[in-house]
């Protein structure tokens, strides 16, 4: 059964584009992590003064997303988490979501 993680995140207006460039130049390392499946980053609606962004990752299984969190490939991917720039992004910490697929469509 498959897994779904994901993460919303407030970016401030006018912080946008930094935020999408963190993402796009980060030291990804899922590709080589068993049971990773898919990464998407989602820009959703704007409003009181911030954006809704969503990081989405499908996993094969919660298992294998778990194994993920508590590996050095993700404590690497994470590192920088903290850094002044992302915090100056983000209203408040990243809300984290986890769903497993009770039904897919392709």
């Amino acid at each position: 059964m498959q897994f779904v993680a994901m993460n919303r995140f407030q970016i401030r207006k006018g912080h946008e584009e930094a935020f999408e460039r963190i993402w796009a130049e980060r030291e990804s390392r899922l590709k080589q992590t068993p049971g990773f499946r898919e990464f998407r980053l989602l820009k959703g609606p704007e409003g009181d003064g911030a954006r809704l962004y969503i990081s989405h990752a499908v996993w094969e299984s919660r298992a294998d997303f778990e194994a993920w969190t508590k590996s050095a490939q993700f404590r690497t991917a994470h590192k920088d988490a903290g850094a002044s720039k992302t915090q100056d992004a983000m209203i408040g910490p990243p809300q984290f979501e986890g769903f497993e697929t009770v039904l897919h469509e392709a």
